[in-house]
């Protein structure tokens, strides 16, 4: 890979990083929310479980008094039950009384009785005649005693039914409490129903709010651990770069060393030559000062040159 190719690459992961930051940033904003939503849910939850059992401690109180109450109106309406029976008999008992009634009724005996007697008080009679209307009187009374039996009888059923009545009141009034409070537990229980299911419907969305904190939470691990992935790779790349360029500059400074030392021997084998070339010279024109030949002036100055050299030479 070139080093180009490498600088884009880190370029790359230097963006997925930041969009894998700012990702793991709106996922810890999300998880706050979460978190505050779940807790409000829960508190709602909480409130309703504690408005439930207040609902449930007051309709369960109300259920016992209705259980009492209902005790008290089954207990007054088994003592109608023996009176009732009672009333019964008695009528039975006046339906036999009548079978032994005469055929005439109770007002005509009556009538035909107080005139007979009328007659006896104010009527100066025999002693036969009267003697005669007393067994009539006495036969009247015996066959009016049924119809006293009878009325006896009606007046006993009376007071049995109103003793009844007071029971059968008695026994409608716990009825009308036990009623009334049965209706008012049903309510609450209808409440304490409507509670329950707000608090289920609560725990279910806290429940969700708490799995979306989790897997949120997840989330981000994996969006760190992907971080560390690619700032390791990156760190690599960065690495490699910087080893790329120090090779790069370790082989730079040799290849300037070795063109320096080049110029150097350059220059060297330049001088080399400059010098042969400088004793040839000298060379000649010392044979044409020996030969006393006329010298040019840069070949005179090769020989002073080489004369005043010899010349420090000589004082050295």
């Amino acid at each position: 890979m070139s080093r180009q190719e490498k600088i884009t690459q880190k370029d790359d992961i230097r963006q997925q990083i930041q969009k894998l930051r700012d990702e793991a940033n709106t996922a810890n904003v999300k998880i706050s929310k979460f978190i505050e939503t779940r807790n409000q849910l829960n508190e709602q939850v909480k409130k309703s479980r504690e408005e439930i059992a207040v609902l449930k401690a007051e309709r369960d109180s109300i259920n016992e008094k209705v259980k009492l109450l209902k005790q008290q109106r089954d207990a007054i309406r088994a003592q109608s039950e023996p009176v009732i029976k009672e009333i019964n008999a008695i009528k039975d008992k006046i339906d036999l009384l009548k079978k032994k009634l005469p055929r005439e009724s109770q007002q005509d005996l009556q009538e035909e009785l107080d005139a007979i007697e009328w007659k006896i008080q104010t009527t100066s009679l025999d002693l036969e005649e009267e003697k005669r209307l007393i067994v009539i009187v006495k036969q009247l009374e015996i066959q009016l005693k049924g119809y006293k039996k009878i009325d006896a009888q009606r007046n006993k059923i009376k007071d049995l039914i109103a003793q009844r009545g007071v029971f059968e009141a008695q026994a409608d009034v716990f009825h009308k409490e036990l009623t009334e409070l049965a209706n008012k537990s049903q309510a609450l229980h209808s409440t304490m129903i409507e509670k329950v299911n707000v608090a289920k419907i609560s725990r279910a969305q806290a429940d969700s709010q708490h799995q979306a904190y989790i897997q949120t939470k997840e989330d981000i691990v994996q969006m760190s651990v992907k971080i560390a992935e690619l700032t390791g790779h990156l760190q690599g790349l960065t690495a490699s770069i910087y080893e790329e360029d120090k090779v790069k500059q370790i082989e730079s400074q040799q290849a300037n060393k070795e063109r320096e030392q080049a110029a150097k021997e350059k220059q060297q084998e330049v001088k080399v030559k400059q010098q042969a070339i400088k004793e040839k010279l000298e060379a000649e024109a010392k044979q044409k000062l020996q030969k006393g030949e006329k010298l040019s002036w840069n070949e005179f100055q090769l020989v002073m040159g080489e004369d005043t050299e010899d010349d420090s030479k000589t004082q050295a």
